[in-house]
């Protein structure tokens, strides 16, 4: 029943470190973790997360995101950062700039805003990153050709 000695975080979700907000939670604030989080009510603020979060079909979202991973199936209105990856899954949608190295967007789901997946690198003469691109045909010209 109670084993004295021994880690048993995570037991229930098979993860070491896990938060899970409930349909019927209403958080606003900052909130800072370690580990992985789920979302399944509303959220107002910043969240920071060392682990993936997961915002399920019937959440809603306002405000800044920062984590590892990032997966959406509900609502969001803020900005991205995921480190590793940001995957919007259908019926979510997602208002907000993006940046991470790798995105994906599923048949259904919506995307507006910008994303950043590190294009600066690709950019001669500047970088990127230091002003807001106005021209978008005007920088797709100082992208250089991949070499083959």
């Amino acid at each position: 029943m109670w084993a004295f000695g021994k880690n048993q975080q995570g037991a229930a979700t098979g993860q070491e470190d896990f938060t899970f907000l409930g349909k019927d939670v209403v958080f606003k604030g900052v909130l800072t973790l370690q580990g992985s989080v789920r979302v399944d009510g509303q959220f107002e603020g910043e969240l920071h997360s060392t682990g993936t979060v997961t915002v399920g079909e019937l959440a809603i979202v306002r405000g800044n995101i920062k984590a590892r991973v990032l997966i959406t199936s509900g609502k969001i209105k803020g900005d991205i950062t995921a480190s590793e990856k940001v995957m919007i899954m259908s019926p979510g949608m997602l208002i907000g700039d993006v940046r991470t190295p790798s995105i994906s967007i599923e048949g259904g789901a919506h995307f507006h805003g910008l994303s950043n997946m590190g294009a600066d690198t690709w950019v001669e003469g500047h970088n990127a990153a230091d002003e807001r691109i106005r021209d978008l045909a005007a920088h797709r010209g100082r992208l250089r050709a991949p070499d083959y």
